[in-house]
């Protein structure tokens, strides 16, 4: 039982690096836009096929095997570089128009994005899942009797560097402090000196990025679908609402947290997975309005 506990665990922790970078993407497009990508589920979805049709032209073009890791690599890159890069014309067509003003029209105007984008690759690829392969094969590991896909450790591996990576590049990179002033105050960075159009677009070409990116890492261990992005997008925005949207470390945490917390609960019930995950964030909003480590926005005028 404790060995079922420790995989549990593990498992919870591979899907929660998921969760917290998506999450990590909807904090940095909040704290400096105001807004949400309701279309990053999509992205997620997109990136996957990104990643997989990359792949299938390497291994048919030079022959190589579908579970080589140089062309898991090429893959994944491709879906950072084009789904990042996709994120611009979302800010510039579906965003930036109504950043600011009064209303919600950017609620619609990034879900009708998401849809032409979603159309466009059902046209390319088709609804059918699909399975990427693995870099490393699909052997277990075993690891003191706990077993471990090599794809988990690959998740477990890059989330972890990459969320490491944002958080030092949020506190000690000039576009990272760039981006903290803009979410402080947007007015006092222009008068800073700080072009807060291009910070924006930045916020939503990483945030865009890390779903494509998401999407690819999550590949190898569920079929990839064009219609799973919605789920998993659903629940990074659940990590990003618990751990607190303006809080980067606390999106990082709480996409932990629901990760093991559906793992856990599905030690018990397969049934309760999904329940579980959103009775946690009614209990964490009933105690915490703004998550655990988050603070309310006060804009001054």
């Amino acid at each position: 039982m404790l060995i079922s506990i420790f995989q549990a665990i593990i498992g919870g922790l591979t899907m929660g690096g998921i969760y917290a970078l998506i999450a990590l993407g909807f904090s940095l497009t909040y704290t400096t836009t105001r807004t949400l990508n309701f279309a990053q589920g999509d992205f997620v979805s997109v990136g996957a096929f990104v990643g997989l049709g990359i792949a299938g032209l390497v291994t048919g073009a030079l022959a190589l095997d579908a579970a080589t890791p140089w062309v898991y690599a090429l893959g994944a890159t491709a879906s950072l570089l084009v789904m990042g890069l996709m994120g611009l014309p979302l800010y510039w067509v579906a965003i930036r128009p109504f950043a600011g003003k009064a209303g919600m029209a950017w609620v619609m105007s990034t879900i009708g994005f998401g849809i032409v984008m979603q159309s466009a690759a059902l046209t390319i690829w088709g609804p059918g899942a699909r399975m990427l392969a693995a870099p490393f094969g699909d052997d277990v590991i075993r690891i003191f009797g706990i077993g471990l896909r090599s794809q988990e450790l690959v998740v477990l591996v890059l989330a972890f560097a990459i969320l490491g990576g944002i958080d030092y590049a949020m506190r000690r990179t000039s576009l990272g402090r760039c981006m903290r002033a803009v979410a402080l105050n947007r007015d006092a960075a222009s008068l800073m000196g700080i072009d807060v159009a291009r910070v924006m677009a930045m916020a939503f070409l990483a945030s865009s990025a890390l779903a494509g990116l998401s999407g690819v890492l999550i590949a190898p261990i569920v079929s990839a679908s064009l219609f799973m992005g919605i789920v998993i997008a659903l629940k990074g925005f659940s990590a990003a609402i618990v751990g607190g949207l303006t809080n980067l470390r606390g999106c990082m945490f709480g996409g932990l947290m629901i990760g093991v917390a559906e793992s856990l609960t599905g030690l018990w019930s397969a049934q309760w997975r999904e329940i579980a995950v959103f009775v946690l964030v009614i209990i964490v909003l009933t105690i915490a309005p703004n998550g655990m480590f988050g603070k309310k926005l006060v804009e001054k005028v």
